[in-house]
């Protein structure tokens, strides 16, 4: 079941917290999807909004959110962590099918991907039937964080509309059993972000201290400018071959709001 606006915004603001994100440095671990700094061979589906470099309307937020990373990982010991190009930063609005399961899954089913774009583009379209949404859609950055193997940024939506908006896009692609029996359904309870980067083989005790350390302090400058707000104009269907490039078709599924 899918939380309520203000459950979202308590869970989401409690993990840029310094005791929620010190808890989380005690079990991060290298990410395979990179190995010896490079990255690997991890194919899939994602719907997200355009990468950075595509994304014309939050270049502003873009150059922002670089110029922080950048005094984040500046920061760090060598090789504890892998940054992501810039250009290629994205918020994921909902994850399909990824690595070993992909691997199956299209191995398994002829045409497997073709498969795929069409039940998405009928889970858009009845999206789009059933649901007007017309305010625009904004996401703010609340703050740095980590999850076990990455390294990354919350985001909340600035109102409920901006919150049910994408919830409602989640619902009509998780609960179309076209997905359903590609394999394809929701894992994740919807955390909204943007992943700046994935942690390598050199994570030491000291390194976590220091990455503490260096979260805090941007948090706390995050507090002393005015909010970055992301505004999602669209989402996409995009294919991965690793996590340093999505890309799509021109004739692939896409949803468009408008900006007010």
């Amino acid at each position: 079941m899918d939380e309520t606006y203000q459950d979202y915004i308590n869970r989401v603001a409690r993990l840029t917290l310094a005791d929620s994100y010190a808890s989380q440095l005690q079990t991060i671990q290298p990410s395979p999807k990179f190995v010896d700094g490079q990255p690997v061979s991890f194919p899939g589906y994602s719907i997200i909004t355009p990468p950075a470099e595509e994304d014309s309307i939050n270049q502003e937020f873009y150059t922002q959110l670089n110029q922080l990373g950048q005094k984040l990982f500046e920061q760090l010991d060598e090789d504890i962590a892998i940054s992501l190009p810039p250009e290629s930063f994205h918020f994921t609005l909902a994850d399909l099918i990824w690595d070993s399961t992909y691997r199956q899954a299209a191995a398994e089913s002829p045409n497997y991907d073709q498969k795929l774009q069409t039940q998405i583009q009928e889970s858009f379209q009845q999206y789009q039937t059933l649901n007007h949404f017309t305010q625009t859609i904004s996401w703010e950055l609340l703050g740095f964080g980590v999850r076990p193997r990455a390294i990354l940024v919350y985001l909340a939506p600035k109102d409920q509309n901006s919150y049910e908006t994408i919830i409602q896009l989640r619902r009509a692609i998780y609960q179309n059993s076209g997905l359903m029996a590609l394999g394809i359904e929701q894992q994740y309870d919807f955390t909204g972000h943007i992943t700046l980067g994935y942690f390598g083989e050199n994570i030491t005790e000291i390194g976590k201290t220091q990455l503490s350390q260096v979260i805090s302090q941007l948090n706390d400058s995050l507090l002393e400018i005015p909010p970055l707000i992301l505004t999602v104009q669209r989402a996409e269907l995009r294919k991965f071959n690793d996590m340093m490039q999505y890309n799509r078709n021109s004739d692939w599924a896409v949803v468009t709001w408008e900006i007010k």
